[in-house]
């Protein structure tokens, strides 16, 4: 139980807690949750600077960190579903695909087989992470008293429901885009790793 890999049950276990904190209601709460939920994804980065520095890369790391990361935010997706943000068929499309090609590569590597990985499933990280920071300090500064009254327009923008909904639809649409780029991109070797198994 390295570093990296207890950063990696850090991030898991803070999960439930921003979770729990940002669907509550409590203005506070939800403003800790924002906290909670930044702390989880600095310990992403650090847990992977680590592994990558001093070459802590353990079988228990590389199976537990991309599934920590998928839970991470397929949570923050339901999150916004329950506060009314986000429709729950689009979050479920997303987390649905990420979970899936995220189980799959960590099957091909307990086989001995690696998947690549494409600039257009790093851009869809890049876009899914930034909705997410978009929604959680939107939603979560206006409860703030003297925030959300003086820019309250402002705030109102943001969160318009119309806006959400087609950053939401190109963010869904990006996701599942990439999903199938990945498996056509990778379909003979998921052939391959299907026909070792039926062996």
């Amino acid at each position: 139980m390295i570093l990296p890999n207890q950063l990696t049950v850090l991030r898991i276990i803070l999960t439930p807690v921003f979770f729990l904190l940002f669907i509550s209601g409590v203005p506070w709460m939800m403003q800790v949750s924002v906290i909670v939920y930044l702390i989880a994804a600095i310990t992403d980065w650090y847990d992977g600077w680590l592994a990558r520095k001093f070459n802590y890369i353990t079988n228990w790391g590389k199976f537990l960190d991309p599934l920590a990361d998928k839970i991470l935010t397929s949570t923050a997706f339901l999150a916004f579903v329950l506060v009314g943000l986000v429709n729950l068929w689009l979050a479920l499309l997303i987390i649905l695909r990420d979970i899936l090609v995220t189980l799959l590569r960590l099957y091909a590597d307990s086989k001995g087989y690696s998947f690549t990985t494409s600039l257009t499933a790093k851009v869809k990280t890049f876009f899914q992470m930034v909705f997410i920071y978009y929604l959680l300090f939107a939603y979560s500064l206006r409860s703030v008293d003297y925030i959300g009254e003086k820019y309250s327009t402002l705030f109102d923008a943001l969160l318009n429901k119309e806006l959400i909904w087609y950053l939401m639809i190109a963010v869904t649409l990006l996701t599942l885009g990439t999903g199938i780029g990945y498996v056509i991109r990778n379909k003979n070797l998921i052939k391959k790793l299907f026909e070792f198994e039926a062996e």
